[in-house]
């Protein structure tokens, strides 16, 4: 390699610093989530793009169709012990006839199923829905440890993969790193859904 008074080095040492400039810059989209997902903290709106959020979940409207499934998972997330908001209308309009298989009508974390056809449905395509990473070690923005809970019991696995299930409770708890995770109180449902 032939030098001028050192500028190859000083290029070559440049063209790298851009290499790696650039590949810190990229989208920021946490690896394993959706495309679109937020990884910023609470508070996280419902989304206003309805149909473009479902099909990133794998959903569709099906708004007035005869009905083979209708189950509801109560979902609780916990910030160092205060309760963020899961909004209500997450896939879901009546102004615009619109509800997707996985939908919130209420600020209560009550999450709908209501599907033409019996299939599995996640925590995982929710969150997708609604448009906020979720993962084993995160959700949204939250800093600090995640311990999950499903029916009261600590669950180790993604929480993506967690099935809503009728009457299933889910508790996603960020404590302070190193701060020791408590059991939830069970969700007091009210009396139509039992």
């Amino acid at each position: 390699m032939v030098t001028h008074g050192g500028r190859t080095a000083r290029a070559l040492i440049s063209g790298a610093a851009a290499v790696l400039l650039l590949a810190g810059c990229s989208s920021g989209a946490v690896i394993g989530t959706t495309a679109g997902t937020s990884t910023d903290a609470p508070p996280w709106p419902a989304p206003t793009d309805l149909t473009a959020r479902a099909e990133a979940a794998g959903l569709s409207n099906v708004w007035g169709q005869k009905l083979a499934e209708h189950v509801h998972t109560h979902l609780t997330i916990l910030d160092g012990g205060e309760s963020v908001t899961v909004p209500g209308n997450i896939g879901h309009s009546d102004k615009t006839e619109f509800a997707a298989q996985i939908h919130t009508h209420d600020t209560s974390g009550i999450i709908h199923v209501e599907s033409p056809t019996k299939d599995s449905f996640t925590l995982g395509q929710f969150f997708d829905e609604w448009g906020v990473s979720i993962g084993p070690a995160h959700v949204g923005g939250l800093h600090g440890d995640l311990t999950v809970w499903v029916d009261g019991r600590r669950f180790f696995g993604n929480p993506r993969s967690i099935e809503l299930t009728n009457l299933r409770q889910v508790v996603l708890e960020v404590t302070t790193i190193g701060e020791v995770p408590h059991r939830p109180a069970p969700f007091d449902w009210p009396p139509q859904y039992h």
